[in-house]
């Protein structure tokens, strides 16, 4: 396919990604038929996919994206959210944790990069835990934002008044990779080269 030449190039960079985004599917179609469309993308590009382990919402529109094209889709969900979330019991590996912190440490050891789409409070949480942790040299790993439908203008430009406020700075506010189609984003990650920063802590300090 044409829109995959530029992810080929540098493939073997990247070849897992998580993917934080919402347990419900918003008000707008668009939001399933773009998650659905990263799942595809991401199988077809033999690139693996990690998540939340739900199947609803966006987080079963990602998955069942990806399996439908012959991806491999590894869920994660803590145990006391099998209720709310109803785990995916169709994806190739379900790994199930105590705590929500063992969630996003397991995310993260399974992945070589990080995308957030469209979410609420959770997913937020999950894409600035993880940024900061890149911020403090933890990792290396690319971390992206998927705007879709413009859903995230009003944060990008809040990011951008904390770098004019002089609260953050401009290359780590560069370290937040922006695209407005997943074609773009993950040829953004595959070539990024993250900047050196100082290790302020250790990793099992976090």
């Amino acid at each position: 396919m044409i829109h995959l030449f530029y992810l080929y190039l540098h493939m073997d960079r990247v070849k897992s990604i998580v993917i934080f985004c919402a347990s419900s599917l918003g008000n707008s179609p668009i939001y399933e038929e773009q998650a659905a469309h990263v799942g595809q993308v991401l199988a077809e590009s033999g690139i693996r996919l990690v998540y939340g382990g739900g199947r609803v919402g966006l987080m079963g529109a990602v998955a069942n994206g990806a399996l439908a094209h012959g991806g491999e889709v590894i869920g994660v969900i803590p145990d006391f959210l099998n209720s709310k979330e109803r785990e995916h019991k169709g994806v190739t590996k379900l790994i199930t944790v105590d705590t929500m912190h063992d969630r996003k440490r397991i995310m993260s050891d399974y992945a070589e990069g990080v995308i957030a789409l469209p979410g609420g409070f959770g997913t937020l949480e999950e894409l600035f835990e993880m940024i900061t942790w890149a911020q403090l040299g933890l990792h290396k790993k690319p971390v992206g934002l998927l705007n879709i439908n413009g859903f995230y203008n009003h944060l990008i430009q809040f990011i951008d008044h904390m770098v004019a406020e002089g609260l953050l700075k401009q290359e780590n506010r560069g370290m937040l990779l922006v695209a407005d189609s997943i074609e773009e984003l993950i040829k953004k990650m595959q070539q990024y080269d993250a900047p050196q920063v100082p290790k302020w802590i250790k990793k099992n300090e976090i």
